[in-house]
């Protein structure tokens, strides 16, 4: 049995299994409905060519979400960014039933189980901008259904999907080539061990993806590291290769507003990177090239129960093969954000 049908076959079991969920009394749960949101403004200047460079304003994020019970084993999530640099854009709505206290079966729109820095959002970035796997190899949205499986006492936790291989712009098109994918996290408290394989064909072309990623936390100092893998079967691409490290070290304020300072630095590359859509020529092209940047920066924050603000500065350096030119998105750049999350 190939690898698709093995999932497709486990994920039509859990959702028979729903079929003997027990009822609860209507009047334990809580159909009161939670929302909340991020908002990210803004200013960057590329310094390429000296600090006397080219500016910008911009309102990154306005992201807001709501979630709720529909009843004890079922519940609601949507989620929607009012302002993606301008542009409107519907992320998420699923619906999420609870079989057992080990077995969950979610379908709907949402991201793949698939990545480490892929699944921070706008509230929990580390960095004014995300990685270069979790931006550019690892960030994908679909429609599909989920399995989530967790024992109690038992520190790993597995996700099985099967989603649409087209856009979330585009929910009427008929495929027979799915994406599927998986991901297991170990979690021992101080130490988080991730791993994942996804295969997809956007075009015409499947693509394999592997990832594997570590986390550590001691005290007020974190540390990540990550490694992907994509391949691009038929020797169609040249297989691309990425990592990300990074370390974050936060010391507690008592004096003023803030309650939190907070250093950061990242290191990170990747191999020239195909997203699978192929040019007028029938060919793969590189929509990245290949390149490897360096982030330094500080974060002030003022947290205060579920509201968090934070001040963040950051520099990054970009290095690339010499006959490449970059644009002001990929080129050397000070970004200056004020991050609000409620």
């Amino acid at each position: 049995m190939t690898v698709s049908r093995y999932i497709t076959t486990l994920l039509l079991a859990l959702a028979a299994s729903f079929t003997v969920c027990s009822a609860e009394p209507a009047n334990s749960v809580d159909y009161t409905p939670q929302f909340g949101g991020v908002a990210r403004v803004r200013w960057e200047m590329a310094t390429s060519h000296g600090m006397a460079g080219d500016n910008r304003f911009a309102l990154r994020n306005a992201r807001v979400w709501l979630r709720g019970n529909i009843a004890r084993p079922v519940q609601y999530y949507l989620r929607a960014d009012l302002c993606d640099r301008g542009s409107f854009k519907f992320l998420d709505g699923w619906v999420r039933f609870d079989a057992s206290q080990w077995i969950r079966l979610q379908a709907g729109q949402f991201r793949i189980p698939f990545g480490l820095d892929s699944f921070r959002g706008p509230g929990t970035y580390i960095f004014a901008n995300r990685s270069f796997i979790g931006r550019d190899l690892a960030n994908n949205r679909a429609v599909g259904v989920q399995a989530m499986t967790s024992a109690p006492g038992i520190p790993v936790k597995l996700d099985l999907g099967v989603f649409s291989p087209h856009s979330i712009s585009d929910h009427n098109e008929w495929s027979r080539k799915m994406t599927f994918a998986a991901k297991a996290v170990l979690d021992l408290d101080a130490v988080k061990v991730t791993a994942g394989y996804q295969t997809l064909e956007p075009d015409s072309v499947r693509i394999n993806m592997a990832n594997a990623g570590i986390t550590m936390s001691l005290g007020s100092f974190t540390a990540e590291a990550e490694y992907m893998y994509k391949h691009y079967t038929n020797s169609a691409f040249r297989a691309c290769h990425a990592y990300n490290v990074w370390a974050d070290y936060g010391l507690p304020l008592h004096r003023g507003l803030f309650n939190r300072l907070s250093f950061q630095a990242r290191y990170e590359g990747s191999t020239p990177h195909s997203t699978g859509h192929r040019d007028d020529d029938g060919m793969l092209v590189a929509d990245q090239p290949w390149r490897q940047r360096l982030t330094a920066g500080a974060t002030l924050s003022y947290a205060y129960k579920k509201m968090r603000c934070d001040l963040v500065l950051d520099y990054e350096k970009y290095f690339y093969h010499s006959n490449y030119i970059p644009g002001h998105d990929r080129g050397d750049k000070i970004v200056a954000e004020i991050v609000f999350a409620f």
